[in-house]
């Protein structure tokens, strides 16, 4: 069976048995643009423009209402019948467990629990109108809820709110007054996030997030995951620690954990334990049986109403000193102005937040976008979000964003709109209005115990980075340093530092390009590196250069380095060389040891006998110039010199620089490509050009690359055209040197036989003379 389907030896390399003759003239760009009329570019002024941009009619007018608010354009064409059952077991699915991931991330907001059922409700309600995803589930999710709660921390920590009742042995601190300043503080940063949020938008920078790379996002969100295990891990264990921040600040607060380890609360610890333990087991039942299970189980859900049926009934709190949440708002708070005076204090961080929060929720929203073939409007998440956050931060929640566990439970138990998502609003509306009465014995080390649950698809992330270093060892470097970044620096300088790092990348590529040196496979027109393959061919004296990337100021060095590379020597370093041979070759003239012929320099003298002259370069060689009449001195320069000057060889007659992955050149590329025009020229070595865009060639008009002497007669449309171009000049240039050669023995000959074979060999090179020049045309 195997050898019937050709496994049983070697690769089987499928044949082709088309083929195709392509019969055309040889093209250069000049010759292309007189036979082939270009399109006229329209340059319009900036008023028309305006003017183009700002008209107004009703088709217009109507686009711009439905991109603004995308609900016109996809509830009307809601299907009741097909959809609205599914949405209504997803949105009570995903409203249960957005009920307790609310509950549960309001912890690393560093907020009251209850506050977490409002960050839950309100920005569904403004998404639902403004948003273009049709299945992310809106709300609270860890990393940016532990980015909010790092700014809540460092600008309301606990030394600003000791009680008057503080004693020489205790420290008392004012809760109420803590936990109403943090709420303000969280609250002012979700409205300064929206507002960023929505410039950001109105300006369609929705691009910006296509630098936060998928390795440095994994590296951020899997340091994150680090963050919030450690940050929940005092919770689970209920042993009192400083609330640290910034540089070091998790292995700060690792050290105190583990200090204080002596005094953990055993019932918190057992029931933390027990809730990260059972949550993570049938969550992997869910994953594996999906297929077979028609809805996730709602574990969270579940160990959450046990927990606090367990602790109501064992009164945990009184009995065993637990960590309960105590107290939740019932009912809706009126809505408050935040204090924008607060603004300038978390400026910076606000950014970050903003851009991570956005990042977080495209990502998402792309995936699922991508699989049910619909599309989704980056700038117009920028004003989703935006006027979410804004419109949340009136009613004191903290910022929103998306969370992939409870989006995977909304896809996965059948949503098809964000009807589902409206609908799981109102669980947790119900929940806000009557049930929160009936949570407050639960434990918050089983809150604690929900979150790490969900950092498991954050920690697997790790497995990405051999996977990484086989694939590209430069993302995974990206990744491993924004993973130790953000631990050590934390999360809003690690995510700085790692972007630097990564852009920092792409600059050293650039600076530091690909390039090949070419040659053709035998009777093809098809160029490829001569490094890779044994059969190919380089054209005798021409050697070509495909160079990948765009020549600008960055990485011109780079460009030159590889022509050196490639041709293998030094265009200038020769240039000076020959100046000072034919200075030397001058005196030696005058001095009557050498002669100058027709066929070159002849020696009367013998050998010379100068000594050996070490090799200088010359530093000015305008210096050295010599005049016309003596530069015109036949030498052949890789031969034997008779003089002892070391003069590196040219074994070349031409350069071919392969320019089709050129994207673009600035001005300093310009002025280094004459440069180097002139410098081959001035050896004798031509240089042409290849393959070049259309909009680069533009480029090289507009910054005065063209004159007399560079025309873009040596411009060619492929590395085939101009290979064939040079190799009939060459062609063409020794047949006429043939032809002289034989003329100048006519006029040496006096034999009148001679002379009459001369003739006859004279007109048969007139002939051959004439078939040249047609083949030239």
């Amino acid at each position: 069976m195997a050898e019937a389907l050709g496994l049983s030896g070697r690769l089987q390399v499928p044949e082709y048995s088309c083929s195709y003759v392509v019969s055309r003239p040889v093209y250069s760009e000049l010759a292309w643009e007189q036979q082939h009329e270009r399109r006229l570019q329209e340059r319009r002024t900036l008023r028309e423009r305006l003017a183009t941009s700002c008209s107004c009619s009703r088709k217009r007018a109507l686009h711009a209402v439905k991109t603004l608010l995308p609900i016109l354009e996809w509830l009307p064409k809601y299907r009741i019948k097909e959809w609205l059952l599914s949405d209504i077991i997803s949105g009570v699915s995903t409203g249960l467990v957005a009920t307790l991931q609310g509950m549960a991330y309001a912890l690393l907001a560093a907020v009251p629990v209850g506050f977490g059922l409002y960050s839950a409700f309100f920005p569904i309600l403004t998404y639902f109108i403004f948003g273009t995803s049709r299945h992310i589930s809106v709300g609270p999710f860890p990393v940016v809820s532990l980015m909010v709660g790092s700014v809540v921390l460092n600008m309301a920590p606990d030394e600003q709110f000791i009680s008057n009742e503080t004693t020489v042995n205790t420290t008392m601190i004012d809760f109420e007054a803590r936990d109403k300043a943090r709420v303000l503080i969280a609250s002012t940063l979700t409205l300064l996030v929206g507002i960023i949020q929505l410039i950001f938008g109105g300006l369609q920078v929705g691009f910006i997030v296509r630098y936060l790379a998928d390795p440095l996002i994994g590296g951020f969100t899997t340091a994150a995951a680090f963050q919030v295990l450690v940050s929940q891990l005092k919770i689970v264990l209920n042993v009192p620690t400083k609330n640290y921040n910034g540089i070091l600040s998790i292995i700060y607060t690792l050290v105190e954990i583990f200090q204080n380890i002596g005094i953990t609360n055993i019932a918190d610890c057992i029931a933390g334990l027990l809730t990260i333990f059972i949550c993570m087991a049938v969550k992997e039942l869910n994953d594996r049986f999906k297929h077979k299970i028609p809805i996730p189980i709602p574990i969270e859900v579940i160990v959450t109403i046990i927990a606090t049926a367990i602790s109501y009934g064992a009164n945990l709190e009184k009995n065993y000193n637990a960590g309960i949440v105590k107290s939740i708002p019932r009912g809706f708070l009126p809505p408050v102005l935040p204090p924008v005076n607060l603004f300038s204090e978390m400026m910076t961080a606000s950014f970050s937040i903003a851009v991570v929060a956005y990042a977080i929720a495209v990502s998402v929203g792309k995936v699922y976008a991508t699989k049910y073939d619909y599309a989704i409007d980056g700038n117009q998440e920028f004003v989703a979000f935006g006027i979410s956050n804004i419109f949340s931060g009136f009613f004191s929640c903290f910022v929103a964003t998306t969370a992939l566990s409870r989006t995977a439970v909304q896809e996965s138990t059948g949503g098809k709109t964000q009807v589902a998502g409206i609908l799981s609003a109102v669980i947790v509306l119900i929940s806000i209005v009557a049930l929160g009465k009936l949570l407050e014995p639960l434990q918050k080390s089983v809150l604690a115990g929900v979150v790490i649950a969900n950092l498991k698809g954050m920690f697997m992330q790790v497995c990405d980075v051999p996977r990484l270093w086989r694939q590209n060892k430069i993302d995974a470097v990206i990744w491993v340093f924004t993973c130790l970044s953000s631990i050590i620096l934390g999360l809003d300088l690690g995510l700085l530092a790692g972007l630097m790092f990564a852009l920092l990348t792409v600059v050293l590529r650039v600076q530091f390009p690909s390039w090949s040196n070419l040659g053709s496979f035998p009777s093809t027109d098809i160029y490829k590196s001569t490094k890779i393959y044994k059969t190919i061919e380089e054209p005798e004296g021409v050697k070509i250069l495909k160079f990948s990337s765009p020549i600008f100021y960055g990485n011109i060095d780079g460009f030159k380095k590889s022509i050196k590379s490639t041709v293998g020597f030094d265009a200038v370093r020769v240039y000076n060389k020959r100046l000072k041979a034919l200075r030397k070759i001058q005196k030696l003239i005058k001095k009557g040891q050498l002669r100058a012929t027709k066929n070159g320099i002849v020696s009367d003298a013998g050998t010379s006998n100068n000594a050996f002259e070490p090799d200088e370069d010359i530093e000015d060689p305008e210096e050295l110039d010599i005049p016309t009449k003596e530069i015109e001195i036949q030498v052949d320069w890789n031969s034997d010199l008779p003089v002892k000057v070391n003069v590196p060889k040219v074994p070349i007659h031409s350069l071919v620089l392969d320019c089709g992955a050129v994207s673009f050149v600035d001005i300093v590329g310009v002025r280094s490509l004459r440069m180097i025009v002139k410098e081959f020229r001035r050896i004798d070595v031509t240089v042409y050009f290849s393959s070049l865009q259309d909009h680069v060639i533009q480029k090289l008009e507009q910054c005065g690359f063209f004159d007399e002497s560079i025309r873009k007669d040596i411009f060619f449309l492929t590395v085939h055209d101009a290979v064939l171009y040079l190799l009939n000049q060459v062609k063409s240039r020794e047949a006429q040197d043939s032809i002289l050669e034989t003329i100048s023995l006519i006029q040496d000959c006096k034999d009148p036989l001679e002379l009459m074979e001369a003739e006859l060999i004279e007109e048969e090179l007139d002939v051959q003379d004439e078939a040249m020049r047609r083949l030239a045309s």
